[in-house]
């Protein structure tokens, strides 16, 4: 059985799953969907065609599918879905899509998001990421599993970064981060790979190996980075992880994040 504080504003077709707590001050429009067992502290607001999964808490003053921070959207039925068991701290945002962005914002199970955390329009969000304070994504950016974003760091619309990346604190990350980098800087950066995650992924030392002579080859080798990356193509074979950064690499609309040498 549900249980919802009597300060609280439920509109009439919400959806409230079993098992949930509505706290103080909540309002619930009349197209949000709120899976079984969530539990919203108080003063959070989800509306727009907005579903939470299952066993996500919600801490006050987040709000959950505002309108598109885009001139463009008229108030189209668009959408916002966020999956099971994230955890989103005060005052974090999450907006619904656009039409001319696909109508969706997708945010994966998981996920951690601190306080004044913002998702844009548009964006798809993997599964277990963690965006710390102030962390904020432009419209349209693609953000794989288990990503972690620093405090104050900003991502540009149309942006991606791949799975198992990590991003230091106020960093402004305009180019695509290949799987498993670490980036770093005011304006972001390539440093290396992402070895403390990696190895928590019990990537093992032969693996590590293999795939750190892949990165010092394909970014630090002789010649130019397009010679190095069509000499580097056969070692796909080597490791997934390897097969994973040559697929990431080139495919989005933005530019690749490079270390300082190849700025």
């Amino acid at each position: 059985m549900s249980k919802i504080d009597p300060t609280a504003r439920v509109e009439d077709g919400a959806v409230i799953g079993e098992g949930t707590e509505i706290g103080p001050y909540c309002i619930i429009g009349p197209n949000a969907v709120i899976g079984a067992n969530c539990k919203l502290i108080g003063q959070v607001t989800v509306i727009g065609h907005t579903s939470v999964g299952d066993n996500c808490v919600i801490s006050p003053f987040a709000v959950l599918g505002g309108a598109p921070q885009d001139l463009s959207y008229k108030g189209e039925p668009t959408r916002l879905e966020i999956g099971s068991g994230c955890t989103i701290r005060e005052g974090a945002t999450m907006n619904v899509g656009t039409i001319k962005g696909g109508g969706l914002t997708r945010v994966g199970s998981g996920g951690y998001f601190m306080n004044n955390s913002h998702v844009g329009h548009d964006c798809m969000v993997g599964d277990s990421v963690i965006f710390a304070t102030s962390a904020t994504l432009g419209g349209h950016c693609e953000i794989g599993d288990a990503v972690y974003i620093g405090g104050l760091s900003a991502v540009h619309q149309f942006t991606r970064i791949g799975p198992y990346v990590m991003v230091g604190g106020v960093c402004g990350v305009r180019d695509d981060v290949i799987p498993y980098g670490l980036v770093n800087g005011q304006y972001a950066v390539l440093e290396s790979l992402n070895l403390i995650g990696m190895k928590r992924r019990k990537f093992t030392k032969q693996r590590l190996a293999t795939v750190r002579a892949f990165y010092q080859k394909l970014f630090h080798g002789p010649g130019t980075f397009a010679e190095r990356l069509e000499a580097s193509r056969p070692l796909a074979g080597e490791d997934p992880a390897i097969a994973e950064i040559l697929g990431f690499i080139g495919k989005g609309k933005r530019p690749l994040c490079l270390p300082a040498i190849e700025k």
